[in-house]
């Protein structure tokens, strides 16, 4: 049996959570796929089979469940023993294959229940079952229900059974023993004892004739009538086969000729060979006296059966009876032994044994009913029984007793019985009358059997078919949510790929656009004020445009990030300046900052950009003045929470939550919310992309962002940021100047550029910077350049996406290769994995990000050159 991979929580794989309260059979279930059992892999079960299954395996009832058109078979621990060989094989098999011998009896009940969605119910149903060792018949009282699946139909049949063979067996061998004490107490006359009994032996076991053999002279004369038909088996058979004492023996048997056989203790027919007889068409039991046989009843049947040990212990409870009875001088004795095997008898079986005289008055209870019960030994005898029902019960038992003694209409009725615990438990009680050769009633004689836990099965099992659909519609409307997530999170990415690639073309054309832009102001003349207004102007609009971008690569989570601790309560605080410049007067702004607030890592340029943009979204929504709250605190997402949500991940979060008391959004405006150029406002009024911004940057830094808002109410946007565990190093202070630092001709650079606008603007600014510059149109010419050189190359500045089939990163690998030490600042308008992986820069890589201006080219080389690692720019 293979092992499920059951995490350290001890938390079972998704799907498999209802065999968490099972035993062997719930292992023996999820290892079901690798025996390619019809049924398939436990998880993919449906919920109805699950549900029913859940509810079997911890059940200490036994239960077994037939599924489907050919009735494959599942079933709890305490079903198990009760198949004997059978288990495990018929797990998940057809219950044609494990159960044919019994299955033209079996099957009809199943369809039935099948059919017609009834339960079915019996007591004492009599099967014949092979459980390994032969063919036996076994008796249970039995529960069929039906099981019904997510669409209503019956899929399957759940039976809650209780094998009662001991029991009836038992109550049979008492009720025969008593009859036959009973009807030859007062017969005198030998010959007619022997007959009664073995009439009365007969008709108790189902046999076609029993008899007697006596001992005379030493010798034993044994005679077989000639309706004998058993071909090939002789005589008294069983263990001990006749054909072993000679065919002879056997031929005259068969004939129906009568044996004398001498010197019988000497004989193998002596005592050893009567020993325990058990036939296959026949048995034989003998009485002994003084140590030898002095007389053997026989039975036997016309057609073969196997005799069990009850049988065995009837018939040779019955020869020592009888004899007995003959044997005059030993009856009183006798009486004696047979009233204390009565009682060891009655004691010896499970279930509660009481008897009464004809008119009802009880007078004997085995020592199971005080043992259940708890009270002392002799209290109920009479009609002190009745005071042990429960109240309610107490008048239909009494009237249903009395009914019973005036017709001898066998009793039965289910009530519920005082318990030694105070408690009431429901028990099964039985009785049935024995008459005399008159008709008269001499004795009564019932049993109890407690049947509460298959009464709390069968009530569970009715709960779980009352709420079994309401169960499934929750499920369903569950995986309808969940599916609804994922698409909703599906779509958000298809957004962001076809953004990121926008926006990265973009990058390429504005670094043209930017660059030309800066050159052509820094060289008009002085006096042209109308020009330089033109270009200031034009400079501008491309820098608005740039600004689009990034917005629309961090929805695309393609801008690249340089995460850092950040406190956010100091990051609020010192924004709360330029957040009040921003919202105006007519905006009241509040923060509350939560105590002990955990730290979290993310970029705090990009982070204090998205809070700016969810304050001026606010300021838009209270067009008349309001309140706008930024509130920070520590948060936990329970494993409940995240299953609802797609990319959630369970866990501990910093949360930062913008409110505004604005006009609120409807449910269709919450939901595309975050869509790249989605919005509410007038033409002209915005571009629709702050909150797609600000949805990227968290998700791209492992977080998540939730809306909620009502119409007329507000709206507040909280931002859930992980928790950063461990020591971390603090953000470091970066020094800005407004100097543009220059170059020097003594310093070389080779510029990788495959975009010629982009790569002659890169050129012409390092120098303008006073750099001496190289430059290769793609990672091929780069190499050979770097090979053919002499003097030292400086720097290599290249773009992350080249054409050729070669990227930046691979290229600067390659080049450091051939030239140790060699400096690399990579350019790119869109975040590549060569050298962006989790939203984060690789280790150690220089970045400068398109478009990118005159002076942010000038610090970010000079910055490299001179060793001092800075942020990416943008």
């Amino acid at each position: 049996m293979t092992d499920v991979d059951i995490g350290p929580t001890g938390v079972l794989p998704e799907g498999l959570a209802f065999l968490a309260s099972g035993g062997e059979l719930a292992d023996a279930m999820r290892a079901l796929d690798e025996r390619g059992t019809p049924l398939g892999p436990a998880a993919g079960w449906s919920a109805s089979l699950k549900a029913t299954v859940g509810f079997m395996l911890p059940s200490q009832a036994q239960m077994v469940l037939f599924w489907g058109d050919d009735y494959l078979a599942l079933y709890n621990d305490a079903y198990a023993p009760t198949i004997g060989s059978k288990h495990p094989d018929a797990l998940g098999r057809p219950a044609r294959d494990y159960w044919s011998e019994l299955w033209d009896d079996l099957e009809p009940l199943l369809s039935r229940v099948r059919t017609t969605g009834e339960t079915y119910t019996a007591k004492d149903r009599p099967f014949v079952l092979s459980r390994g060792s032969g063919v036996e018949q076994v008796f249970f009282d039995i529960s069929y229900q039906a099981i019904r699946d997510e669409a209503g139909a019956v899929a399957g049949v759940l039976c809650i059974v209780g094998e009662t063979t001991k029991r009836v067996l038992a109550e049979r061998r008492l009720k025969f023993l008593v009859e036959l004490s009973d009807r030859t107490r007062a017969i005198g006359d030998p010959e007619t004892i022997k007959a009664v009994v073995a009439a009365l032996l007969g008709e108790r076991l189902g046999v076609a004739r029993a008899g007697y053999a006596e001992i005379a002279d030493d010798s034993l004369t044994f005679s077989v009538t000639r309706d004998w038909s058993l071909p090939g088996v002789a005589g008294l058979g069983g263990r001990y086969d006749l054909l072993a004492f000679g065919q002879e023996i056997a031929d005259d048997l068969k004939l129906g000729r009568v044996i004398r056989m001498e010197n019988v203790d000497d004989h193998p027919l002596s005592s050893e060979a009567f020993r325990g007889l058990g036939a296959v068409g026949n048995l034989a039991a003998p009485l002994m006296k003084d140590g030898r046989c002095v007389a053997v009843l026989y039975v036997h049947t016309l057609e073969p059966r196997r005799w069990s040990d009850d049988d065995v212990a009837l018939v040779n409870e019955a020869a020592e009876r009888t004899w007995s009875a003959v044997a005059r001088a030993r009856a009183d004795r006798n009486a004696q032994e047979s009233e204390r095997r009565f009682e060891a008898i009655a004691n010896s079986i499970d279930q509660m044994i009481w008897s009464t005289r004809p008119d009802g008055y009880h007078d004997y209870y085995n020592d199971r009913w005080y043992e259940f019960t708890g009270v002392p030994y002799g209290s109920t005898d009479g009609e002190a029984w009745n005071g042990m029902f429960h109240p309610d019960d107490q008048e239909r038992a009494w009237g249903l007793w009395r009914r019973c003694l005036e017709t001898g209409e066998p009793y039965h009725i289910e009530y519920r019985l005082r318990h030694r615990t105070g408690a009431y438990r429901w028990v099964i009680g039985r009785a049935q009358c024995v008459r005399d050769a008159g008709g008269r009633i001499t004795r009564w004689y019932g049993t109890c059997t407690d049947v509460e836990d298959l009464k709390r099965a069968e009530g569970a099992l009715r709960e779980l078919n009352d709420t079994l659909e309401t169960r499934v519609a929750h499920e369903v409307a569950e995986r309808e949510q969940m599916a609804e997530a994922l698409r909703q999170a599906q779509k958000m990415e298809a957004l962001g790929q076809l953004t990121g690639g926008v926006a990265h073309d973009f990058n390429n054309l504005l670094q043209v656009v930017v660059g030309n832009l800066e050159i052509l102001q820094r060289n008009l003349p002085e006096d042209a004020a109308r020009l330089r207004r033109s270009a200031d102007n034009a400079l501008i609009g491309a820098n608005r445009a740039a600004t689009l971008t990034q917005r629309l690569l961090a929805f695309a989570r393609r801008q690249p990030l340089a995460p850092q601790p950040v406190m956010a309560n100091s990051l609020v605080t010192g924004m709360a300046e330029l957040l009040t410049r921003t919202l105006g007067e007519t905006i009241h702004l509040e923060t509350v900052q939560g105590g002990g607030l955990w730290r979290v890592e993310a970029d705090p340029n990009q982070l204090e950009s998205a809070i700016l943009n969810l304050a001026v979204n606010a300021r838009d929504a209270m067009p008349e003045g309001g309140k706008l709250t930024i509130e920070t605190s520590n948060a936990h997402l329970d494993h409940a929470y995240a299953a609802e949500r797609a990319e959630v991940q369970p866990g501990q979060y910093v949360v930062i939550a913008v409110s505004d008391t604005g006009s609120g959004m409807e449910r269709a405006t919450r939901e595309r919310a975050f869509e790249p150029f989605f919005t509410t406002k007038e033409v002209g009024k915005g571009t629709g992309l702050g909150l797609s911004m600000v949805y990227g940057f968290v998700k791209q830094s492992g977080g998540h962002v939730a809306i909620y808002s009502e119409p007329g109410v507000g709206t507040t946007v909280k931002i859930y940021l992980p928790r950063l565990m461990g020591e971390s190093p603090e953000e470091a202070e970066i020094a800005v100047s407004g100097v543009v630092p220059d170059g020097s001709r003594a310093e070389t650079i080779l510029v990788t550029e495959d975009d010629d606008d982009v790569r002659m603007y890169s050129v012409d600014a390092l120098r303008e910077l006073g750099y001496r510059v190289l430059e290769a149109y793609d990672a091929a010419s780069a190499l050979r350049l770097l090979e053919r050189q002499e003097g030292r190359v400086d720097l290599l500045f290249t773009d992350v996406v080249l054409t050729g089939g070669m990227n930046g990163q691979e290229l600067a690998e390659r080049a450091r290769a051939m030239r140790p030490g060699l400096k690399v600042l990579f350019t790119t308008g869109y975040a590549r994995n060569a050298i962006v992986h989790h939203g984060r820069l690789d280790a150690g890589v220089e970045l400068i990000t398109k478009p990118f201006t005159f002076a942010d080219l000038a610090v970010r080389v000079r910055d490299v050159l001179d060793d001092r690692p800075g942020r990416p720019k943008g």
